[in-house]
């Protein structure tokens, strides 16, 4: 008897409005050239890891944050819309690369005002790179980090 591996399952990053990933504001994400995902506004700025695994890369200006699940998909979490030029500016960070994180573990914190007043859009977008068969399961407008958002198909 054979045992299926379990899908991987996205979580909501944050508490806050759940958008579509073709309905952000970045032409990269919307048309999909980093990967299947979705979007989450309006939220207080404390962001949780969505699915638990290894964090194997946080860029330098720490807007982005890669997880590596169990299952071996990688997670894209990238906070902010144009925020790489504020090099780490309104950003904390509470993970390190090669950490081990659980679904709901804080992840980070944004600064939601100062990316603001920098003219910054503060929606948190989270992808599946090189992943096409994705499933959205999220039927509300407001999520919060308890509410499957997206499973891996393939």
């Amino acid at each position: 008897m054979f045992f299926k591996k379990k899908k991987p399952t996205l979580y909501a990053v944050a508490n806050g409005e759940f958008i579509p990933l073709e309905e952000v504001q970045d032409e990269v994400f919307s048309s999909k050239m980093v990967g299947e995902g979705f979007a989450i506004g309006q939220h207080n700025g404390e962001i949780v890891a969505p699915i638990d695994g290894e964090i194997t890369n946080i860029f330098p200006t720490k807007h982005a944050i890669t997880i590596t699940t169990d299952q071996g998909a990688s997670v894209l979490i990238h906070m902010g819309i144009d925020t790489v030029n504020l090099k780490g500016e309104g950003f904390e960070l509470f993970v390190s690369e090669n950490e081990y994180v659980q679904k709901g573990d804080r992840l980070a914190k944004m600064d939601n005002q100062l990316l603001t007043e920098r003219g910054k859009d503060t929606t948190v977008i989270t992808v599946v790179p090189e992943i096409k068969s994705v499933k959205i399961v999220n039927s509300k407008k407001m999520v919060t980090s308890k509410d499957k958002i997206l499973v891996v198909e393939k």
